[in-house]
């Protein structure tokens, strides 16, 4: 099934709104915005199905106008079903100058015999910010799932101005190359990325040290941190639980992205 997302976040006397969306069957998109005085945009994507299932199609479009602050929000954890032929993902990020988007999702649950693929292209003007992640799991391991997906891929190309940025690649299938060996993760079941990108004139390596600090506080997990040839760095992390990557994550978007700081525009 081909199931279609389009949103586009508007900016207009100094308040982010929800201009347009068009979206059919499983998906829908709720304003999860808590405070009136915050003049940001929060939405959050929701779905009527329970994962993706074989030969599904998501298409997503995110569209944030000049000077729209979007933070994007997922509903639940990502599942992966058991498929034959495959499930795909295309998600474009289109960031015009001025503008802001943040989006760190419920991490990915492959089950055994899944196969997925998802290409993320971002196309980034001046003065923009970008915040990215995404983590996945070593399938349901508490089933005894541990890594009997058949394969995933997670493409994501970052441009500005049509440059390339960054392109990160991870493939992963267990059949052929053993993730728990040396160079692949190692003994840890999870793994998370998150990318922070900006085109304005502020470095990014600025958020580094801070980074540091808050990973000191972090059990059995490793991490690196990669400083771009742009405005910007790549963290990686690797763990032993979903939850607890995906509160790392969501405690840095909340460092970039204080919410108090909106309401005094």
């Amino acid at each position: 099934m081909i199931c279609k997302l389009n949103i586009v976040a508007g900016f207009k006397d100094k308040r982010s709104y929800l201009k347009d969306t068009f979206f059919t069957r499983p998906f829908r998109v709720a304003d999860v915005g808590e405070y009136k005085t915050d003049l940001d945009l929060y939405l959050m994507v929701m779905s009527s199905s329970p994962g993706l299932l074989d030969d599904d199609q998501n298409d997503i479009s995110i569209n944030v106008e000049s000077g729209g602050r979007l933070q994007l929000h997922s509903q639940a954890y990502q599942r992966l079903f058991n498929m034959q032929r495959g499930a795909s993902q295309q998600l474009v990020i289109n960031l015009e100058p001025g503008s802001t988007f943040s989006y760190v999702p419920h991490p990915m649950v492959p089950h055994r015999n899944a196969k997925f693929k998802s290409h993320t292209t971002v196309h980034l003007q001046e003065d923009c910010e970008l915040l990215l992640s995404e983590i996945i799991t070593c399938g349901r391991k508490h089933s005894g799932e541990i890594f009997q997906f058949t394969y995933l891929q997670n493409l994501v190309e970052i441009y500005h101005k049509k440059k390339l940025l960054l392109k990160d690649n991870v493939w992963l299938c267990p059949q052929q190359t053993p993730l728990d060996a040396i160079g692949q993760l190692e003994g840890y079941s999870h793994q998370g990325t998150l990318v922070y990108l900006l085109t304005r004139t502020e470095p990014a390596s600025a958020c580094i040290d801070g980074l540091y600090h808050l990973l000191e506080n972090e059990k059995d997990i490793a991490f690196g941190i990669s400083e771009l040839e742009g405005n910007g760095f790549v963290l990686r992390m690797l763990g032993n639980g979903g939850e607890q990557l995906y509160n790392f994550f969501k405690q840095i978007q909340e460092k970039i992205w204080p919410a108090e700081s909106n309401s005094s525009q």
